[in-house]
């Protein structure tokens, strides 16, 4: 992907030179207000298909030696040192949220929605609070609807080449369009009605959460066709590629060995695929209805 490094931004809040941890708050209902990519999520899978929560808390991330020193912007967090790898990473996750969320402020009007307004992306090492309660490294990137932020500790982009072969800059603007696009979807007000459908249908509570995610994926690749000017040869296909990785039935089949789709919860690795390459090829958020029909 083309792109400009040294970008900073005042929608990134940098917490990962906080001390203490996790702060306190927990949130209530198993999770339900904290909508993710799926990525590192093999403890939420295994979770669901134990039955038992075994998401604890997560380790702080090492820094590596050689670092610099990385400003932070929109929070009251003194400056944290980070390696070279983090700082690149950092940018590039930065550029990427200006990018999505400037394509987002022209794009959703002119699709008839609302006003758009931005998210914030808060960078942690291991553990840290949220709107949604406490946010670990071990669920991975996810969006909180209740204080319209994204959660992300770096280490996982590297966990995103290293452990699922998800490879290349573009798997990881994925990830993040990913999760810009469940504030898409808190900003129209779909995420509202589906959380009230769970909750009258709560045996149709992991398909209806299914669907929220694929429609997320075709949100991302909207905004793959609005950046085509962006894109280097294969992005696309580096984008596919980590929206396969992060299927439901690839991430059980890692971690247990068997599949078990009545507890899929973002939805088949052929479905993810399939619904980011609708968005990338229409361009269209219209063409995003995941809720309408057969998936």
């Amino acid at each position: 992907m083309k792109w400009t490094p040294g970008a900073d931004s005042s929608n990134v809040e940098d917490r990962r030179g906080a001390s203490g941890g996790l702060g306190g708050g927990g949130f209530g209902g198993g999770g339900m207000g904290r909508m993710g990519l799926g990525g590192t999520v093999i403890l939420l899978i295994l979770s669901l298909v134990f039955g038992r929560n075994l998401i604890g808390g997560g380790g702080g991330g090492a820094v590596d030696p050689g670092s610099t020193v990385a400003t932070t912007s929109g929070g009251d967090v003194p400056p944290t040192s980070e390696s070279a790898t983090e700082k690149q990473h950092r940018e590039f996750m930065t550029f990427v949220l200006d990018d999505v969320q400037r394509t987002w402020t022209t794009l959703l009007p002119a699709a008839g929605g609302p006003q758009y307004r931005d998210a914030k992306m808060v960078l942690y090492r291991g553990g840290t609070s949220s709107g949604c309660g406490d946010a670990t490294s071990d669920v991975g990137p996810f969006y909180c609807p209740v204080d319209h932020k994204v959660y992300l500790d770096l280490s996982f982009l590297d966990e995103l080449s290293t452990r699922f072969g998800a490879k290349g800059d573009f798997a990881q603007a994925y990830v993040l369009a990913h999760e810009l696009g469940h504030h898409v979807q808190s900003l129209l007000g779909t995420d509202a009605r589906v959380r009230q459908m769970q909750e009258s249908r709560p045996d149709q509570a992991n398909a209806l959460s299914v669907r929220l995610e694929l429609q997320a994926d075709c949100y991302a690749g909207v905004y793959a066709n609005q950046a085509q000017n962006k894109l280097d040869p294969g992005d696309v296909d580096e984008a596919l590629g980590a929206a396969s990785a992060v299927g439901d039935d690839r991430l059980q089949q890692q971690a247990t060995g068997r599949v078990r789709p009545d507890t899929f919860t973002h939805g088949t690795a052929a479905q993810r695929s399939n619904w980011f390459k609708r968005g990338y090829t229409t361009g269209r958020p219209d063409n995003c209805d995941t809720f309408a029909g057969a998936i």
